[in-house]
């Protein structure tokens, strides 16, 4: 029997595996199977829609250049991509590469409602009404590596991580509907929602479970209005049990679009279908959000991911460093657990940069290498001020001790300390304003108001107080 392909493919294999980090191969390159090669056209078979898009959208550009320099400047590749077992009548229709336009598919995805708005115009069939659609048909486009075991536990996320882990247990039956998972960027609120979602279809593999970003949802929305195709858009979404939408703080301004999610919103809770959303905050500070929907958003839970502690942040990087199958000095992983402290994504993506440099460099991963790498990586990134930080600020300009600033006593000297201190956590920092009032003496989101409209009016009124204030402010942007 012929096994070119296999060999072919094998080869190509390992060139995309020397050019992506090991979880990327293993999430999007480790499923694929070769299928055939006929005339220097090699076909591979990927599970989904999604999946093909992916690889066009991420990795086309790699696979390209693989295909050419295993097969010539002829060397063409074909996608089959894999339909439901329910279609079982149905051939595996296939994309041609380089052209990769998915306009010329003979046939229309029928998975899922992905990037619908890309496809417009009457010649376009309904995406949303497709005779013999089932709900098992639609891919819930999860990502496998952003499951439970690659999330890592700490202070900073251990409410989120066990309601998320509540839901993912039971669905639509906690008090925890709408679970609202709220943070600033890069502090892994979109890896917990798709958590939750592979952790119900682990439990429930019946279950129809959907991830989608709040702007795609937005952008499906619009195409349905411009193809009279509204009520079916609403009723493929009522289909669902586990619902994931992702930024929903993307729906401000945007009246029509809240609307149709309202009564989407609506008929799903009615039903006890799960309802999961993330934001960049919560619910009390989302503006350009209709009163209505604000109130639904607090009908379940909303818990929020702070930014993780020197220990969970090192735990991270061991975690990815396991998953990527790397290894690194234990100084070097605390080197940059403690250069780079308010975002997860640029803290792994530094790990990377110091992994790419020691390869392509051939240099040893020592603390120099480290040092040039994240002095690079942190001067093209904007530093955030952390809490922390404001607070040991604010403590050391009027000697007074962190735990005093953070005590519940009402000397004004302390409390006008603390009330600079939150006004400046809001100004300088992402964190909700229930989020700095934990942080600073286990207040309320309220208290946190109150000492901003203090310190605005003692600001104006108080020349001794704005001296101390635009002090502190000037050493402040220090740090910035």
């Amino acid at each position: 029997m012929d096994n070119t392909h296999e060999l072919i493919w094998s080869k190509c294999l390992n060139v995309i595996k020397d050019n992506i980090p090991q979880n990327s191969f293993n999430t999007w390159f480790a499923p694929i199977k070769p299928v055939k090669l006929i005339n220097n056209v090699l076909t591979i078979q990927v599970p989904s829609q999604f999946f093909y898009e992916w690889l066009e959208e991420h990795y086309i550009e790699l696979l390209r250049k693989t295909i050419k320099k295993e097969l010539g400047v002829d060397g063409r590749l074909e996608y089959s991509i894999v339909m439901d077992s329910a279609y079982n009548h149905t051939q595996p229709y296939t994309i041609h590469a380089p052209t990769l336009n998915r306009k010329a598919l003979k046939n229309p995805p029928v998975t899922m409602p992905l990037d619908l708005n890309k496809d417009s115009g009457k010649s376009v069939p309904n995406p949303f009404i497709i005779p013999g659609l089932k709900k098992l048909n639609i891919h819930p486009q999860l990502i496998e590596s952003y499951n439970f075991e690659n999330f890592v536990q700490g202070d900073c996320n251990r409410l989120a991580r066990s309601a998320g882990i509540a839901v993912g247990q039971n669905p639509g039956k906690t008090s925890f509907n709408p679970l609202l998972i709220y943070s600033s960027s890069g502090l892994g609120k979109t890896h917990l929602a798709h958590a939750i979602g592979i952790e119900v279809k682990n439990n429930f593999p019946d279950k129809t479970v959907l991830y989608v970003s709040c702007e795609q949802f937005t952008n499906q929305f619009i195409d349905a209005v411009k193809n009279s195709n509204q009520n079916d858009f609403i009723h493929f979404y009522q289909m669902i049990d586990v619902l994931i939408v992702d930024d929903i703080h993307s729906l401000a301004n945007k009246p029509k679009t809240q609307d149709v999610f309202f009564h989407i919103f609506n008929q799903l809770h009615q039903n006890s279908k799960q309802i999961i959303i993330t934001s960049d905050q919560p619910p009390v500070e989302m503006k350009g959000i209709e009163p209505r929907l604000l109130s639904r958003f607090k009908w379940g839970l909303s818990a929020d991911l702070q930014i993780p502690d020197l220990e969970t942040r090192i735990a991270i990087l061991r975690k990815k460093m396991y998953n990527d199958g790397v290894e690194m000095p234990a100084n070097v992983v605390e080197l940059i657990a403690s250069s780079i402290d308010t975002n997860i994504r640029e803290m792994e993506g530094a790990m990377i940069s110091i992994l790419a440099q020691s390869s392509m460099n051939k240099k040893e991963i020592n603390t120099d290498l480290a040092n040039s790498v994240i002095q690079k990586f942190v001067k093209s990134t904007p530093r955030e001020i952390t809490i922390e930080h404001i607070q040991n600020t604010v403590g050391e300009y009027f000697n007074i001790p962190v735990d005093k600033i953070n005590s519940s006593t009402r000397k004004r000297e302390i409390v006008q300390a603390r009330q600079l201190a939150m006004f400046f956590s809001k100004a300088y920092t992402k964190h909700s304003l229930a989020a700095i009032g934990s942080k600073l003496g286990k207040k309320d989101h309220a208290t946190v108001l109150h000492a901003c409209k203090t310190v605005k009016n003692l600001y104006d009124t108080d020349r001794d107080f704005k001296k101390h204030f635009d002090e502190l402010e000037n050493m402040l942007k220090v740090k910035m």
